[in-house]
């Protein structure tokens, strides 16, 4: 029995071929390696000591992403919440080459994949912890 996808199923398809198409094979998912979550990011954010939370790793699924040309925001929820993210451009491909950021973060990722991100945690000006991302990993490819 032959079912028919739905254009969201078809689009996503299409992106896993393209993610392929950069050597990343998401499937079957890898194991990350996780050192804390993302409630316990925001019970031990000290501002006086924001060094104290560095070499963070931590996985999840990718909820929303909001992409302003070189850097973007996304939120990652775990199994104790949600954190949200910052990815800079130049940070997540210091080389030439920012193919991985300008087509795999911001066209190829869709909300329910799971990535595993490492970094550091910091308070933004609007007062939100926020995790910056020296290092992302697709996990797993959400296809529906």
């Amino acid at each position: 029995m032959e079912r028919n996808l739905s254009d969201q199923e078809q689009q996503r398809r299409a992106a896993l071929e393209q993610i392929r198409e950069l050597n990343i094979d998401p499937y079957p998912p890898e194991t990350y390696e996780t050192n804390t979550s993302a409630a316990a990011v925001k019970a031990r954010f000290d501002q006086d000591n924001p060094e104290a939370l560095q070499n963070l790793r931590l996985a999840g699924r990718l909820m929303g992403r909001r992409v302003m040309g070189k850097a973007s925001f996304a939120e990652l929820e775990d199994e104790s919440g949600t954190i949200q993210l910052y990815a800079s451009r130049d940070d997540l491909c210091p080389g030439a080459d920012k193919t991985y950021y300008n087509k795999l973060f911001k066209k190829l990722l869709d909300i329910g994949d799971i990535i595993g991100v490492k970094g550091y945690a910091f308070q933004t000006k609007m007062g939100e912890i926020t995790v910056f991302v020296e290092e992302l990993k697709l996990l797993s490819k959400s296809l529906r």
